[in-house]
Parts: C-alpha cells; structure tokens; sequence
C-alpha cells in the first residue's frame, strides 16, 4: 500500500508540475523527447531495413550450404580472386555422386541462371527475364510456390524434357487474357511447353531476385541451349538443404567436404578447390553493418539526452525548493527520510518517461510515413527500450534532488516560505 501510495503521489506531484508550469517543464522535457526519438528512429529504420533485405534474401533458403567455385568475400581483408580463377564449376556427376552419398540431407538441388533472356509466344514477347536449369530436388530446397499447374516430373527433369514453368511476369506479357498452361513458348528459337506457372510474389526490396521474373526448366534441357564441346558453358550451383538436428549443420559440412574431395580426387595437403558457402553468412555481414549503424543512432541520441537528464534535474530542483515548507510537514507528520526520497525519485522518473513517450509517440507517427517497399514498423522491444532510458535518464536525474529532499531538517523545513 505504501509503494501505491508513493506512486500516486509522484504521479500527481509530476502532472502538476507539468501543468502548472508547461513552458518550463516542456522546454526541460525536450531534450529526452528529442533523444528518445533519435535513438528509436535509428533503431526501428534500422530493424526495418534488415527485416526486409533479410526477408528479400529469402530466395537463399535456409538451413544450406552451397558448394560452389566462389567463396564469399565477407571475411575482410584482400579477395585472392586469383587463387579460385582455375576451380571448376560444380557439375551434373558431382551433384548425382553427391545425392547418392549424402547421408545429413533432407534435400539437394543444382542449378543455374542466366539473365537476359526473351521468351515470346506468337507476336508477343517478355524481355529481359531469368532463365534458370534446375533438377527435381530443387523444391525441396527452394520454395517454388504454383498457382496453377504442376511442378516438373522426376522423368521430365532426367530426360531434360522441353517443359517450362513461368514466373507471374512472363506469364502475364505473353498470355494476358488466357491461361497459358498448355500452351507453347519459344526461347532461343526452341519450343517449350508450359506445365506451371508461379504465384505472384512482387518486387524484392532493393531490386532482390524475385520469382515473378524467372522461368524454370529441368537442368538437362538448360544444357541443351548453353553448351558448347567437352565442358558445359554455364555457372552451375550446388545446393544441399541440411537435417534439422545438424546444429550448425557441422556433420553435413564435413560430409560434403570429404565426398567433394573423394570425388575430385584431391591428395590430403592440397587445398580444396571448390567453396563450401553458407547463405546466413550474407544474413551476418548485414547484420553487422546495422549494429554500427545502431551504434551511431546510441551516440547521436546520447547528447540529447544528457541534455535532457540536465533538464530534469533543473526541474526536480526547483520543485524541492517550492515545496521545502511542504516537506517539512510532511516529516513533523512521521514521514520518512525513504518516503521523501521516493515520492522525488518517482516524480522524476515520471517526468522522464512523458519525455521519452512522446519521442515513441513521434516514432510510431513516423511509421504511417510511407517509404515505397520498405515498411516501418516500430517494435514492442524498441517501445519497451525507449522506456526504460527514460527511467533510467530520470532516476539519474531526480537521485541528487531527491536525496537533498530527504535530508532536510522539519523544523528548518517547516520556517521556509
């Protein structure tokens, strides 16, 4: 009761001062609103663009590994390019010798891409599109969501039959007013019969692949188009989705490792000459970029804030000398030196925390903005954060005040006027 009863009071004794002394007490107030603000602002556009550069990054799959000619460049220091301009690419024997090896795999996919492509379907033609070679598997891997149609047959893909599944834009531009599941296409003056088409998905944030752009075909009938005497002239990818119990997918990186040696034939002193790729590992580095990035929302908030703690001491301070006689009676009552000290704490905290909610306040108007593709979206966590400063800006503030206030004499307390 006497916890509620402190509460209540500090509570009264802050919405006084902030109403009988507005000008004041919001001009004291600003500093932490305008902290808060800068500090969440920061951390909700930053949470923001990484939930959606992550989200777009989705066409990676999850739970991966990627064998692959290139490793990625997110290790710092110099890219010794030069040391993997001779790897071969993957090809369609390492990935059968893979697939019929690999124990810690739920599924595995090769594929490839090649970009620019025209398909066209009488006098109708779509430009500019993804051509991608993939093999069965690859839905297990990658999700490829159909609208209408079917996927490809384990036969089809095997036999590299001329079947292809559209993506929503190639779909639209050559059938606008009719199905095009049956129907024949030509790319690279060759006939292919469309089996399936792809649900719409939209545009990617910051230009990230999208299906709506792709058109899928079995590998082998990919090869038929890019191939040129004894080697393939494509950029082949090999994709194994790990086991759900492989934390880290450890055993399934050491099993690749092993067969992709075994299979190269390569002696135990040389050095691998293929890469063993991990998608989170982009996931990571973004990531990283963005904790700088918060980092620097933490310091420039910071100074408004100071500002702001400085503000609330002024105010606490004022506030414990208009109410010294008011002290003084409450002590000559039997109130405590504790209860004096938290009835000003609080009051300073709640002072604090108006401050800073109306910085979330600002925040959360901010988010109705509309910023294209990005959406903002202020965070249960980031409010919870933005808060808790606040409190803690307050308590820092009103602790000196406050312990004046409990160390006043009653009787000198009492004469004050």
């Amino acid at each position: 009761m006497l916890i509620v009863r402190l509460i209540l009071e500090s509570f009264r004794f802050a919405w006084n001062a902030l109403r009988m002394n507005i000008l004041r007490t919001t001009l004291s107030l600003l500093g932490v609103t305008i902290g808060i603000f800068a500090i969440i602002a920061v951390f909700t556009l930053v949470d923001s663009l990484e939930r959606s550069i992550k989200d777009s990054l989705n066409f990676l799959g999850t739970n991966n590994i990627n064998v692959e000619k290139w490793p990625y460049g997110f290790g710092g220091g110099p890219y010794p390019w030069w040391k993997y301009m001779q790897r071969p690419y993957p090809t369609y024997d390492e990935y059968k010798f893979l697939r019929d090896n690999v124990k810690n795999a739920q599924g595995m996919s090769i594929f490839t891409v090649r970009g620019g492509v025209t398909a066209k379907y009488e006098s109708s033609s779509s430009v500019d599109l993804d051509l991608l070679g993939v093999v069965h598997g690859h839905k297990d891997v990658y999700e490829i969501p159909i609208e209408k149609g079917r996927y490809f047959t384990p036969q089809e893909a095997e036999a590299g039959r001329n079947v292809v599944i559209l993506g929503f834009r190639p779909a639209k531009e050559l059938f606008p007013n009719q199905s095009p599941i049956g129907k024949s296409i030509k790319i690279k003056g060759l006939k292919y019969h469309v089996i399936g088409v792809i649900k719409e998905e939209g545009d990617g944030f910051l230009g990230a692949p999208s299906n709506d752009e792709n058109i899928y075909m079995p590998y082998r009938s990919f090869l038929k188009i890019y191939y040129s005497g004894q080697r393939s002239g494509v950029e082949s990818h090999i994709t194994v989705k790990g086991l759900d119990k492989d934390i880290g997918l450890v055993e399934l990186e050491a099993e690749l490792r092993g067969l992709m040696r075994k299979k190269r034939s390569l002696k135990p002193k040389e050095e691998d000459t293929f890469a063993l790729n991990r998608p989170e590992a982009i996931a990571n580095f973004i990531g990283s970029t963005f904790d700088v990035i918060g980092l620097a929302g933490w310091v420039i908030g910071g100074f408004s804030i100071l500002v702001g703690g400085f503000g609330i001491a002024n105010i606490m301070f004022v506030s414990v000398r208009e109410r010294t006689h008011i002290i003084g009676i409450q002590k000559s009552l039997g109130a405590k030196n504790y209860f004096i000290l938290f009835q000003f704490l609080f009051e300073s905290v709640f002072l604090s925390v108006i401050g800073g909610g109306v910085g979330i306040l600002l925040v959360w108007l901010l988010s109705f903005v509309s910023l294209g593709s990005l959406d903002l979206v202020l965070s249960l966590s980031n409010i919870v954060l933005g808060l808790g400063v606040s409190a803690i800006i307050g308590m820092a503030s009103g602790i000196i005040p406050a312990a004046m206030a409990a160390r006043l004499d009653p009787v000198i307390a009492i004469r004050s006027q």
